[in-house]
């Protein structure tokens, strides 16, 4: 870093200046001890009154008043000058001897809460005036002076700065005001990347020339997919809204899994349906409406590959479906609540991980792949479909029925890897084929699948993620009992799809959009 010396620093005056004024009473206990001179202004000055500790107001100290309904107040060479002189430069002791400057050792800033207020629609004054100036200026000032001065950006660091002090008579280390310095730029950057993100999303500017990512630390996990990779889970919230009200602590695949199992059951109807993940992909789902038989036909799909897996509910977990859900192995159970005879049931197993999901919701979902320097991005495919999504190829018409289960598989589909296939009967997977470089063996594993486990299949439909670029796909589904198929059009063989499915009298309906996932 190029200061190597761990200097100890006396502080002899701070200045603070507080949105969230909160956990003061410690901390200026602490300062009066230390016979810490204290400047400030507004609310603040205010606060640190009221708990009966000495404050020089700002304007007094610089001889200036606040202007610009206190858009200018800490903007002044006094202050500045405090913060960014260097202690063992001849020519800036001589400059702040000169103009009567004095020193600032310690500066506790936390930002007007811009963040907070964003969320306030149609407060757009209120909003451009929560856009902090003086904090993030003095902030950044301290954190370039770290060899002399100490930086505090958030009511957390308080008591590591009450230790400090306590530890080193009223001084601080080096390598402490390094480490406050550095979390400072983090403050900073992260505030000028919510203001940055605001007004891209309020002119719908999806890819600026700058891309600037902002998320709050959750937790470090002890590994990522393997036990030799590095992982931690993040948050663009400050609190963690993955409710794990039971279990073990949740590992980077867990999480993975739940991001899968969220995100397909986001896209059911309200209150219905059951989905299994196993490794990212879906191994069952339903949409029946009565939600013991949603979770028996979702397990039914693939009872082998739900065994170490992720079920997530998309309605309240009560006891009936406790008991099923104890009799096999899971590493995670999702639902919109779960009554009081569900959780004492499920807690008896203690390293099963549940999740309360009923205050979890999706707005704008960015998905990311990046590797060295290099980044993706793009939006979440969460298009919803309806009848009108589609074109109905065939001379067969589907009935209403086939159609919703065509409709149904179809959206499964988009959320299985590619090469996708879904087999689903009576609003219910009852196999799927995923991951293979060929769009032909998906359509086996498919249908071994379902030839396994599917003991009670009504009208089979079947669903592809993207065309079948031949006819050997169409015609397995069709002899393993497929009456109706949905695929995205765009092949050059699509005439000879279409004349194989009326010649076997198989409905065909072509979706006006695709859906691979890598």
């Amino acid at each position: 870093m190029g200061i190597k010396k761990n200097i100890m620093r006396k502080i002899k005056s701070a200045l603070i200046s507080l949105s969230d004024k909160s956990n003061l009473k410690p901390l200026l206990q602490e300062l009066k001890k230390n016979h810490i001179k204290i400047i400030s202004s507004g609310g603040t000055y205010k606060a640190i009154r009221k708990l009966k500790t000495k404050c020089l107001e700002v304007s007094d100290f610089t001889g200036f008043n606040e202007i610009l309904d206190g858009r200018v107040k800490t903007l002044h060479p006094k202050i500045h000058a405090g913060i960014l002189n260097k202690r063992n430069n001849r020519s800036h002791i001589e400059d702040i001897k000169k103009n009567n400057f004095e020193d600032i050792d310690l500066v506790i800033v936390n930002f007007y809460p811009f963040e907070k207020v964003i969320k306030q629609k149609n407060k757009y004054p209120k909003i451009i005036e929560n856009i902090d100036i003086g904090g993030p200026t003095m902030v950044r000032a301290a954190a370039k002076n770290y060899n002399d001065v100490t930086v505090i950006t958030s009511v957390d660091q308080y008591s590591e700065l009450v230790n400090e002090l306590k530890k080193n008579k009223g001084c601080t280390s080096l390598k402490f005001r390094e480490k406050m310095s550095r979390e400072a730029f983090g403050e900073t950057a992260y505030y000028d990347a919510v203001i940055s993100n605001y007004f891209n999303r309020l002119n719908k500017v999806y890819f600026p020339k700058r891309k600037i990512l902002y998320t709050n630390l959750v937790e470090s996990l002890r590994y990522g997919e393997n036990p030799h990779q590095l992982s931690a889970f993040y948050s663009q919230n400050t609190k963690n809204k993955i409710n794990q009200i039971h279990g073990k602590t949740l590992s980077y695949n867990n999480y993975n899994d739940i991001f899968a199992a969220l995100t397909i059951s986001e896209s059911l109807p309200k209150n219905i349906g059951t989905v299994i993940i196993k490794h990212g992909n879906p191994c069952g789902v339903s949409v029946l409406k009565n939600n013991k038989e949603s979770y028996k036909s979702a397990l039914r799909s693939d009872p082998v590959s739900a065994f170490g897996g992720i079920v997530s509910c998309n309605y309240k977990v009560t006891k009936k479906i406790a008991l099923m859900l104890s009799k096999i192995f899971l590493e995670v159970v999702i639902a919109k609540g779960f009554d009081k005879e569900a959780l004492q049931l499920l807690k008896l197993k203690k390293n099963l991980r549940l999740i309360d999901s009923s205050k979890i919701s999706f707005n704008e979902v960015w998905k990311f792949n990046s590797i060295d320097n290099f980044t993706l991005i793009q939006s979440e495919d969460k298009k919803k479909f309806g009848i009108g999504d589609f074109k109905i190829v065939s001379k067969k018409k589907p009935s209403r029925s086939q159609l919703n289960n065509l409709i149904f598989a179809f959206n499964v589909c988009r959320y299985v890897k590619s090469n996708a296939i879904v087999l689903a009967s009576n609003k219910s997977t009852i196999g799927i084929g995923s991951g293979q470089p060929s769009r032909l063996d998906s359509c086996e594993i498919a249908i071994d699948k379902m030839n396994k486990f599917s003991k009670f299949k009504h009208e089979i439909v079947a669903a592809s993620d993207a065309f079948f670029p031949f006819v050997d796909g169409i015609e397995k589904l069709v002899q393993s009992g497929a009456s109706a198929i949905i695929q995205p059009a765009g092949s050059i063989k699509d005439k000879e799809i279409i004349k194989f499915a009326n010649d076997t009298n198989t409905i065909l309906v072509f979706s006006k959009t695709r859906h691979f996932r890598h």
